[in-house]
């Protein structure tokens, strides 16, 4: 199977650049989407294919949205809000389902509504794939120093928002993982985490020790949630001691021609899944004017 994580930061961008090319060349089973910023009725027409469409868009106009594309109709789908949008190939209703309720994490109603979380059991193979799109956050306030930051100084309300964020995602984590066992199921856990894990994630891994994104407490959150018995790094089990293979460079500057990047997207599997990976990496676009998005599509054939 082969099986493909996107943060396409917004489908009608990504459709406009190529996105319908490379679902059409590379031919995956599976795709997780992040990002895809659109609303039901503003999603393109035929922009999926022949590919069914499961989709949680959040209730913010223009965020988040994520989404998980199958070549068969999924026999169970989980979202935090509890809505889904459904779609068959060809299909253009805007309607979405309500879903069985599932219980949430302590901590993760404040984020249910957001879009940042789709959660499906395939109907062709005995896994359960999420694709989750993960608060980007920002500097705790000790390092807030006006002048030297993009964004306005904001007292550390964006990084407390993430942390929060991550402290109930690893107990809704362990909970996906143990109920997809109990169903006989592995489970991938697949999107834009927005935390590069090691030094070698980050292309200038000195210079973004104080940075977001690679913050010593959310490294130390991503170490908590990997481990041979509960969930492995799938690529970088694949590509061990290199940097990289990289999967976001910014948009300003020579970042993406001088391969400055950051490994952000992951596909995180539990670990009978992992051993069946026989290759993996990122689909980098030829050239700088030729992105399909910020980030790159992360692409693992598993023998399963």
């Amino acid at each position: 199977m082969r099986i493909a994580t996107f943060n396409v930061n917004g489908i009608r961008a990504a459709q406009r650049r190529g996105f319908e090319d490379w679902l059409g060349d590379r031919g995956p089973d599976v795709v997780a989407l992040q990002e895809v910023r659109a609303r039901a009725e503003a999603i393109p027409p035929g922009v999926f294919g022949d590919y069914h469409l499961t989709y949680d868009e959040g209730d913010v106009a223009g965020r988040n949205g994520v989404a998980v594309l199958t070549r068969r109709a999924p026999i169970a789908v989980r979202t935090w809000s509890g809505t889904a949008l459904m779609r068959a190939p060809g299909e253009m209703h805007t309607d979405s389902v309500e879903l069985d309720p599932e219980p949430l994490a302590r901590g993760l109603a404040e984020f249910a509504k957001q879009g940042r979380y789709v959660e499906v059991d395939l109907a062709d193979a005995p896994i359960t794939v999420a694709s989750m799109y993960l608060p980007k956050g920002g500097l705790p306030a000790h390092l807030q120093k006006p002048g030297r930051m993009r964004e306005a100084p904001d007292g550390g309300a964006r990084y407390d928002r993430k942390m929060r964020f991550l402290s109930a995602f690893a107990r809704q984590l362990t909970r996906s993982r143990r109920t997809a066992r109990a169903r006989g199921r592995e489970l991938l856990l697949m999107g834009d985490l927005n935390i590069a894990h090691t030094r070698s994630d980050v292309r200038n891994w000195r210079r973004s020790n104080q940075a977001e994104g690679f913050l010593p407490e959310e490294r130390e959150w991503f170490d908590s949630i990997l481990s041979p018995r509960t969930l492995v790094d799938v690529v970088r089990r694949q590509h061990p001691g290199v940097d990289g293979p990289y999967s976001w460079w910014s948009w300003l500057g020579q970042s993406f021609v001088n391969d400055i990047g950051w490994r952000i997207d992951y596909h995180l599997a539990t670990p009978d899944l992992a051993r069946a990976a026989v290759t993996a990496g990122t689909d980098r676009d030829p050239a700088a004017d030729r992105r399909m998005s910020d980030h790159a599509p992360v692409v693992v054939d598993y023998d399963f």
